[in-house]
């Protein structure tokens, strides 16, 4: 797996080729500053070590409560002796407070403001004594030129860090400080290991096969990464998700404006055979109104022509039954017939007795067997049998003709009617002629 670094100087990625093997390792760390930026530490506490954090600025040192719950996290400093010491802070630039008055007033020279507080101040001594309870796998000290001063309040015979990690440069600059310091490390029985242009490092003779580890500066084959570079890979591929997710969200709105657009069409369409539906049934309604209409039209018509063919059938019935119909009846029966009137009504009497005579000698089958053998033999009988088969024809066509011409509009009117107008007929057409 990768290793993060989080130290100003890639400090974490000597110690952790040095002491990475170790599970649940232990370290102290004064000026400790941030959990996070620029932190020694930091890859350690996520690899499951913990120690204690020395911060005498308190509101550094509340980031560490929140995010180092394993730690002991102490606003002090750290100093020869207990008591109390002003500390010189730069809040334009975090890591800048320092006990040392001279760190402050170059400070002030180069233009930055200052600021003064007291701290209370303990000997690692006494931390160690109250909360180590084994082995100190590294000592970092970063203390802005105090470093001399917490050195001696160190007891390095009792409590023996495995490697030390000191500041060995005047604040803000490459000039080394370490020859006011370095005899007070290494009279302890601490070796000398690297120096990577801002701290030194040193390692304890019982531990003396650490020292292989620092023989180099960190390079490639220490597989690590600057945590702002991890940062900014993850926050690239947060971003890529989110580009993922909006390209996404933008081809599901496209599709649902696709799908809307084609609710819309089938809606539009819809509507137009609605439209279309609506014109089509106003249309049938406009035409089952005029058959209605024309209906109703022609059922008054028929009702006219029956009560009219009823009040001339009640006219006919009354002028048929009257006296002076009957007493004139004679005179329109010789009017109609004219001159040879007589003449005509004896031959109609004369075929009305022949077409009598046939239909009752053709009802009878025992006559009709003896007579039609003697009409055969007879070719005189048989031209008059077929001449009064066809007068006898003739007479009933005549007969059926006036039903048949009777007016449509007149169908209606009862047969007794349809006779008496046709006897009107008859009775005034001399007249018409």
């Amino acid at each position: 797996m990768r290793f993060i670094s989080y130290a100003q100087n890639n400090e974490d990625v000597l110690l952790w080729r040095a002491l990475g093997d170790l599970q649940h390792g232990f370290y102290i760390d004064v000026g400790a500053n941030d959990p996070v930026e620029h932190s020694v530490t930091k890859a350690f506490y996520d690899a499951g070590w913990n120690g204690i954090n020395i911060e005498p600025l308190p509101a550094h040192i509340a980031a560490f409560g929140e995010q180092r719950p394993r730690d002991v996290n102490l606003a002090i400093a750290a100093g020869s002796r207990d008591g109390e010491l002003t500390l010189y802070d730069v809040p334009a630039v975090r890591g800048w407070a320092s006990p040392d008055q001279a760190v402050a007033e170059a400070h002030r020279a180069e233009g930055h403001e200052v600021a003064e507080l007291t701290v209370p101040v303990r000997t690692l001594a006494s931390v160690c004594e109250e909360y180590v309870k084994g082995e100190i796998h590294f000592l970092k000290v970063d203390v802005e030129g105090f470093e001399g001063e917490v050195l001696r309040g160190m007891d390095f015979a009792r409590w023996r860090p495995w490697v030390l990690v000191i500041e060995a440069t005047v604040p803000g600059s490459r000039e080394t400080n370490h020859a006011a310091w370095e005899h007070l490390v290494t009279g302890q029985r601490y070796r000398y290991a690297w120096f990577d242009g801002l701290n030194r490092y040193y390692v304890a003779e019982e531990h003396a096969e650490l020292l292989a580890h620092f023989g180099i500066q960190p390079n490639v084959f220490d597989d690590f990464i600057p945590h702002h570079l991890d940062s900014a890979w993850r926050q690239i591929g947060v971003l890529q998700e989110s580009v993922g997710r909006i390209a996404a969200l933008e081809a599901h709105t496209a599709e649902g404006w696709e799908r809307a657009a084609d609710m819309e069409r089938s809606a539009l369409a819809h509507q137009a055979l609605h439209r279309q539906a609506a014109n089509e049934a106003a249309l049938l309604a406009q035409q089952c109104e005029q058959l209605r209409l024309e209906k109703q039209t022609m059922e008054a018509q028929l009702h006219q022509s029956a009560a009219w063919g009823k009040e001339m059938e009640q006219r006919l019935l009354a002028v048929l039954d009257s006296t002076s119909w009957r007493i004139t009846a004679p005179m329109r029966f010789v009017m109609r017939r004219g001159p040879d009137s007589m003449a005509g009504i004896a031959r109609r009497k004369a075929k009305g007795a022949a077409r009598r005579s046939l239909r009752w000698l053709t009802s009878r089958e025992a006559l009709r067997r003896t007579v039609l053998p003697l009409v055969m033999r007879s070719p005189r009988l048989q031209a008059l049998t077929a001449r009064t088969l066809a007068a006898a024809k003739q007479a009933t066509a005549d007969s059926a003709a006036p039903a048949s011409a009777v007016p449509y509009a007149l169908r209606e009117l009862p047969q007794s009617a349809r006779e008496a107008l046709d006897q009107l007929r008859h009775a005034y057409a001399p007249h018409k002629e």
